[in-house]
């Protein structure tokens, strides 16, 4: 094996090795961190001092983490900074038709990093997207950095509300 293959192999034995690891953030099983997150009341209702997302839905800025937490109903987290991050946009763009499909039975929250920062630094979420999905006793059952599809999130929320999928759903 000549030097540049060798390099090549060792870089994808490291990749591979980095994306196997630990990532340092909060795991599934664990508790999720009860902190205190800014609301919409907490900035007088004025979206640009909580979201850098151009389309905000009150819905996901109801609740700070903690009192979220506390409510005893399932958390769909979404740490996204659409302000520098296009595939943000797009991943909170599809939460919010999952809002109104689950508007009842799950508390919708989304962080920014620019205006939520504990919220990053509680969860060791270094980039963004990532979706957490926290159940009714405050325990992480799923997270998955990047974006996601409407299918693929549904299943989780499904999983964690007991929610049948709709009718003619695929």
């Amino acid at each position: 094996m000549n030097k540049k293959n060798r390099f090549v192999f060792l870089l994808a034995i490291a990749v591979l090795l980095t994306a196997c690891g630990d990532d340092g953030s909060v795991r599934v099983g664990e508790k999720a961190p009860s902190i205190r997150t800014k609301t919409l009341a907490d900035v007088d209702g004025d979206f640009s001092r909580i979201t850098t997302y151009r389309y905000p839905d009150k819905r996901m800025y109801q609740y700070s983490l903690d009192q979220a937490l506390a409510d005893g109903r399932p958390i769909l987290l979404e740490f996204a900074t659409p302000g520098h991050c296009t595939v943000c946009d797009k991943q909170l763009q599809m939460i919010k038709g999952l809002i109104g499909e689950y508007k009842d039975q799950v508390l919708f929250l989304h962080m920014d990093q620019y205006q939520n920062p504990e919220a990053f630094i509680a969860f060791n979420v270094i980039g963004d997207p990532w979706t957490y999905v926290i159940d009714a006793n405050g325990n992480v059952v799923f997270k998955q950095a990047g974006r996601m599809l409407y299918g693929e999130l549904a299943i989780q929320l499904q999983r964690v509300t007991g929610k049948k999928k709709p009718a003619g759903a695929s």
